[in-house]
């Protein structure tokens, strides 16, 4: 069972080490997701050329991929980054948004999981229960579904894709196969802006680009979202609303330290 002194010493390494996290990524999101990584203590790149990929993944501590805004380039660069992630051992999170909407993102998310082995997937429970080959309703890159036996639905696919599974919702759950836990800490204010999902898969990277513990690192990541979320909303004050919110949201993962994760993490291990 991890303790709230291992997740404050990974984010003390993360300061130390400003591990390099290369992503391929969505145009909606890539500069908050960039934003995010330097909030934390790491150092983001956002390359998506073919003829770069490769050798930019041989420099970075993690890869993140995102399906957010596909196309035949993108789709390829993430296959050919992903092994060579793989080869080199460096740890590839996959944000699989959306997967389900179209059939060019879940033939793709498919693709991809057979291709790449990932340390870490994770999604809203609409996607991880089309991950998993559920019937589930899709709402674009929302999620409507109910999120009934989640952790059952996460200790399983975790094991059949030999990855941490993430799911992210009102109350978060992260499984390596029997090694789960729920988090509790967010604001409901986290899903008016867009990306707090494609930020959270990026704080992920960025801490498993310090440990080579990815339960840690999915624990951590969400923890420090949702915690963060919460700060930025008690600092609001009256006529503010969601952007001050987003602006919020940076500054209290720029400040957060052990001592933050130790006194606010709403974790309970299962």
């Amino acid at each position: 069972m991890l303790t709230m002194n291992e997740m404050s010493q990974i984010l003390e390494s993360v300061k130390e080490k400003k591990p390099l996290v290369h992503h391929i990524t969505n145009y909606v999101t890539v500069n908050d997701c960039a934003n995010m990584v330097l909030a934390l203590g790491g150092s983001p790149v956002m390359a998506d050329d073919l003829a770069e990929v490769e050798e930019m993944v041989s420099f970075a501590s993690a890869l993140v991929i995102n399906i957010g805004t596909l196309n035949e380039r993108t789709i390829q660069s993430m296959i050919k980054a992903g092994k060579k992630a793989n080869q080199l051992g460096v740890p590839v999170i996959l944000d699989p948004v959306g997967v389900g909407a179209t059939t060019l993102r879940t033939e793709t998310a498919a693709k991809l999981l057979k291709e790449v082995r990932f340390a870490v997937v994770r999604g809203n429970m609409s996607e991880i229960k089309m991950i998993a080959g559920l019937n589930v309703q899709i709402k674009g890159v929302d999620s409507v579904a109910d999120e009934e036996d989640g952790v059952e639905i996460a200790k399983s696919l975790s094991a059949k894709l030999g990855s941490v599974v993430a799911i992210t919702g009102v109350v978060d759950i992260i499984a390596e196969q029997d090694r789960v836990c729920t988090i509790s800490n967010g604001d409901k204010m986290l899903a008016d802006v867009t990306g707090t999902g494609c930020m959270s898969t990026s704080l992920i990277g960025t801490y498993a680009g310090a440990t080579n513990d990815y339960f840690l690192a999915a624990v951590s990541g969400i923890t420090t979202m949702g915690l963060c979320g919460e700060l930025a909303k008690a600092r609001l004050t009256e006529g503010q609303g969601i952007g001050t919110f987003k602006v919020n949201l940076f500054d209290e993962v720029s400040k957060a330290s052990a001592d933050t994760l130790l006194t606010g993490g709403k974790i309970e291990w299962l």
